[in-house]
């Protein structure tokens, strides 16, 4: 007798999923660290907040017990502390699940499958936020990918150049992940000129309140001047909430009205909502907090380059090392020595800025590695 696991497989194998999966590169997400006898080991992979949610936040959440009710789809109390914390309209904020939730909610917006014409297409610099091609194959939309500078800047010349009678959305990551590097504000205004008026330019600021740099670019001020521009943000990184998935979108009212429209219902679950709203109202200690890591990151770069490491500017909560065909052993290497790393193929390795002991490890780790730093 044949099993109802048996025929299940049999009649699954005779499902073929659209064509556009086996072309889509595989998200590979942060690995945890190998756990060593008698050390501590530390996740430095994933870009996260290495401190827990501020305790006022944990209070906010702790007796929230309505789970059993769907959340606020337009998350009108977020929406409102947002508007007043950023000086925008609420009516401007679209929230969804992370910035990546956000984002997939402007791509199903705005690029895709149309009915009888080609696909449309999004540029982006690379590499860069891994995700961004996934996300563009899933909407329906065909990649233009333009190589990022030897030093981990975007090429905004030749994504001006590269923009076409297709394309529809061009997405600019600053500070960018992997390489770290965050794009001046007069660069962008100049490039913003060259861009059609119907391409939407997506500012993705998910590391925005670790910049130092005082002339990079504010997302919410070319927002304000340019009506295709759209803010990308998330309570992820500077707020420690990664696991709640909380993000937004701040955009003028001619593209939020398409963005309300392709926006999942109950993306931001009320406990994440709760949580969010408590830590802008104690921004203060996000701030504190935050300066701890951008101290640790002038630490971890000063000490790379006085051991002779060339590293592109650093202006997230992480650094970048492009070792080439050296990537895989160095994450190897790491790993031994209770680090986990994000190594991507034989490009390089983005350590995020962890806790003060990690870092000092990964000093050490750099400072023995046989590879001559100099040309990495």
């Amino acid at each position: 007798m044949t099993s109802n696991n048996s025929q299940s497989t049999e009649a699954a194998a005779g499902i073929s999923p659209r064509s556009v999966l086996g072309k889509l590169p595989r998200y590979a997400a942060g690995k945890p660290p190998t756990v060593l006898e008698g050390v501590q080991s530390y996740k430095l992979s994933s870009n996260e907040n290495p401190l827990p949610p501020l305790p006022a936040v944990l209070t906010a959440i702790r007796d929230r017990t309505d789970i059993n009710r769907y959340p606020d789809p337009a998350t009108t109390s977020l929406r409102g502390e947002l508007a007043s914390f950023l000086g925008v309209p609420a009516e401007d904020i679209v929230t969804g699940a992370g910035s990546l939730g956000a984002l997939n909610q402007i791509l199903a917006a705005f690029a895709g499958q149309n009915d009888f014409d080609a696909p449309d297409e999004v540029i982006y610099a690379w590499r860069s936020f891994e995700a961004y091609p996934i996300c563009v194959g899933l909407a329906g939309a065909e990649s233009r990918p333009v190589p990022v500078r030897v030093d981990g800047t975007h090429d905004l010349d030749a994504m001006a150049a590269a923009v076409t009678d297709r394309t529809r959305v061009i997405l600019l990551c600053t500070p960018n992940n992997p390489t770290g590097p965050a794009l001046p504000a007069a660069a962008v205004e100049e490039f913003l000129i060259r861009v059609p008026a119907n391409v939407v330019v997506v500012i993705d600021e998910a590391y925005q309140e670790f910049v130092r740099d005082a002339g990079v670019v504010d997302g919410l001020e070319m927002y304000r001047r340019y009506p295709n521009v759209i803010v990308l943000r998330t309570f992820s990184k500077a707020h420690g909430l990664a696991g709640l998935r909380v993000g937004y979108s701040v955009s003028q009212p001619g593209l939020t009205a398409h963005l309300r429209m392709s926006a999942v219902p109950f993306a931001v679950s009320q406990i994440a909502e709760t949580a969010a709203v408590a830590s802008l109202q104690h921004f203060d200690e996000v701030a504190e907090r935050v300066q701890g890591i951008v101290d640790e990151r002038v630490r971890v770069v000063e000490g790379l380059r006085e051991l002779g490491w060339k590293i592109p500017e650093a202006q997230g909560n992480f650094v970048w090392l492009a070792l080439g065909e050296s990537t895989p052993d160095f994450a190897a290497q790491a790993d031994l020595q209770g680090l986990s790393v994000r190594a991507f193929g034989t490009e390089g390795v983005r350590v995020s800025i962890g806790e003060p002991e990690a870092n000092t490890r990964f000093l050490a780790l750099c400072a023995g590695y046989p590879v001559a730093p100099g040309g990495c």
